[in-house]
């Protein structure tokens, strides 16, 4: 039986995600800062689920943490970084402390889960990793700069990985979407998703990675995934459109009405 592994699986897109695979017939590993929380949900799916404490900011909980998932599994197959923080507003009136956390946490998260997961996933018959990027790495939102900049960060680590962990048949993928309905989102100070709307549920990026570990072709597979039309056209977009035009799209989309 596979395995995966999910930081950040309390709520939102890891709990769907937790869910999902669940259904599919996988061991699923529930880990997060809020350990109540992946503890009941683990509870609630059964016994193909187990719950951990993960703080993705410290490297020594990462090793604690899948070695006592894979010593339960036998394998880890999967890992899902989803764990992240967003703050939203202007760029100078948001506290340096939480421009840092969001570094921490988004970007140094992924770091130390890839580097403590190697060598599990050197060893299983089949590796994938999905980190969670964003639609705001494919061109810098504004009143959101520090998260734009984790994502970025997010999507080109997987893009050098993707390519380094080749010889080890590990491919490293990640998802992009737009704004999804979760707790993150809500109350958020920033024009663009008033312009773009809240179109996607959880669910939705949970059933685009169940797709992505599912295709077996992993020569064509793309390493980059924009989930939902919106995040699909933005993507598309940025690949031919001159960056003026790009720019000067980002700039409406930040707009405040008069």
């Amino acid at each position: 039986m596979q395995s995966i592994f999910i930081s950040g699986a309390g709520q939102g897109i890891g709990a769907a995600i937790a869910r999902l695979f669940v259904q599919q017939g996988y061991k699923v590993g529930l880990y997060d800062i809020n350990q109540s929380q992946v503890t009941s949900l683990a509870a609630e799916l059964g016994s193909h689920a187990k719950a951990g404490l993960l703080d993705v900011t410290q490297p020594e909980q990462w090793q604690s943490a899948l070695a006592e998932f894979v010593a339960w599994a036998g394998q880890l197959n999967i890992l899902v970084n989803n764990a992240g923080i967003l703050y939203s507003g202007s760029f100078e009136h948001t506290e340096l402390s939480a421009h840092h956390r969001t570094i921490d946490i988004n970007v140094k998260g992924v770091i130390n889960g890839c580097y403590a997961a190697f060598p599990y996933l050197q060893q299983s018959n089949f590796a994938r990793v999905i980190n969670l990027s964003s639609a705001s790495a494919i061109y810098g939102q504004a009143d959101l700069a520090s998260y734009a900049t984790s994502k970025f960060a997010v999507r080109g680590f997987t893009e050098s990985l993707d390519i380094e962990w080749q010889k080890y048949n590990i491919r490293v993928l990640d998802v992009m979407p737009l704004f999804v309905q979760t707790a993150m989102v809500q109350d958020m100070d920033a024009q663009s998703i008033k312009k773009m709307g809240v179109n996607l549920q959880p669910s939705d990026v949970a059933q685009q990675i169940y797709a992505l570990v599912q295709k077996k072709d992993t020569v064509l597979m793309a390493t980059h995934t924009p989930v939902g039309m919106k995040a699909k056209f933005l993507f598309n977009l940025s690949k031919f459109s001159p960056q003026f035009v790009n720019r000067l799209s980002n700039i409406w989309i930040a707009q405040k009405p008069k």
